[in-house]
């Protein structure tokens, strides 16, 4: 039986097809692109953070030439708007779209709660901005890692600083009444009343409350302080308005690690000078990553990075060293989650690592609000080692509690 030209040609072609087949799947992969999806916050109260997310992973990545452990990367951006639901549709659109390899993000606890099953059944990495507390507690997802902090991780720490540094008694507490501030004032609140202080007024203000009036106008003035929980440009508008009901001389305010950031710190005056925040992370800090990082997004942008910008930053260089360890094959998932999470790496922040839950372990910082140079910057005051997300408890006896939440722990000091 003899065979024809087009038969000829149709079994080679076959045949190759047959041979490119028997390649490891990896294998044949690690030529494509790596492509890396954002989820962050455009639009919105959160904005101001969502946005220098993005700008700051841009810069990593146009740093690096788009190569990540040799390999080419592509970056696409979901934007979330800071609404749960909205998240989700995104990240789904992320993978079955753009077919993302890797997310960071979402910059919301809200966010991140909601895309949390969507993570687990696509077992997609996750590097997380978000602080959702028992995304890396009681139910770790085993597709996320945490380089930033839980929203409690700082606020332990601020609260520590508070009852025993500055002496400080009574307080009163505000936050977004979002997942972020709940969790953030419930970690304050905890560490201030275990160390003998007490928390005599708690607030929670929507996201997108127009005006403050009907909170400063209840606030108590025969306190210590105040703790402002706020994300966005929240931070601001309240403390603008706290001045103008002549509060800053009867109350002094102390801030979250993103109350006072310098997404909106390059916004405000002099009434925001001495107001001291709790933060991983701080613009000002001296280690030679930082200076060039924070000397470049300056060049660029022309005001400092905080948070959000060193966040995406962070991020950057823990897939960056995960991917080296690797050998660039992101494809083999379970490998590289491994990688993520004996990550050891130096920062813009300092050293990072990660427990066994996949959240960070790294400093903290008291922050104090001076101005430098004609512009509003957080000066290192104090640090906090290798902080924990358990804080000084025993990761076995504090996951025995509840979630840190609006009603946990109970407030049993409040005064009418």
């Amino acid at each position: 039986m003899s065979i024809g030209r087009r038969q000829f040609i149709r079994a080679g072609g076959a045949a190759g097809g047959a041979a490119l087949l028997a390649m490891p799947a990896i294998t044949r992969a690690q030529s494509s692109t790596i492509r890396i999806g954002l989820m962050t916050v455009k639009t919105g109260p959160l904005a101001s953070g969502g946005i220098d997310m993005e700008r700051a992973l841009v810069m990593y990545l146009k740093e690096r030439n788009y190569m990540l452990a040799g390999r080419k990367v592509e970056l696409f951006v979901g934007d979330s708007a800071g609404v749960p639901a909205t998240a989700r549709t995104k990240l789904q659109e992320l993978v079955e779209k753009n077919k993302i390899h890797v997310m960071i993000g979402p910059l919301d606890a809200g966010s991140a709660l909601a895309v949390d099953d969507y993570i687990r059944a696509q077992s997609l990495p996750t590097l997380s901005v978000a602080a959702a507390e028992d995304m890396t507690q009681r139910k770790p997802n085993p597709w996320f890692v945490r380089g930033t902090s839980t929203s409690s991780q700082c606020s332990h720490a601020m609260a520590d600083y508070c009852t025993k540094t500055l002496k400080w008694k009574r307080m009163a507490l505000i936050a977004d009444d979002i997942a972020y501030g709940h969790e953030m004032l419930a970690g304050f609140q905890r560490v201030f009343e275990e160390n003998g202080g007490r928390i005599v007024q708690k607030f929670f203000s929507p996201l997108a409350v127009p005006d403050y009036g009907t909170y400063l106008a209840q606030l108590k003035t025969n306190i210590d302080g105040i703790f402002l929980g706020f994300a966005g440009s929240n931070g601001f508008r309240y403390l603008r308005q706290f001045n103008e009901y002549g509060l800053s001389s009867k109350v002094a305010v102390v801030g979250g690690m993103t109350a006072l950031d310098e997404s909106v710190l390059r916004n405000m005056g002099d009434e925001a000078l001495g107001i001291l925040t709790a933060c991983w992370y701080s613009a000002e800090l001296a280690n030679p990553l930082n200076k060039a990082f924070a000397a470049n997004f300056r060049s660029e942008f022309k005001y400092d990075p905080g948070f959000y910008a060193a966040a995406t930053y962070v991020e950057g260089a823990v897939l960056e060293t995960a991917l080296k360890s690797v050998d660039g094959r992101i494809e083999d998932k379970v490998a590289f989650m491994k990688a993520l999470r004996a990550t050891k790496a130096f920062t813009v922040r300092g050293p990072v690592a990660f427990d066994d839950h996949g959240n960070v372990v790294g400093d903290v910082f008291i922050r104090k609000v001076e101005r430098k140079e004609g512009r509003l910057v957080n000066t290192v005051q104090y640090t906090y080692p290798s902080v924990s997300q358990f804080w000084t408890y025993p990761p076995a006896e504090f996951l025995k509690n509840p979630v840190y939440s609006r009603d946990y722990p109970p407030a049993r000091n409040l005064e009418p």
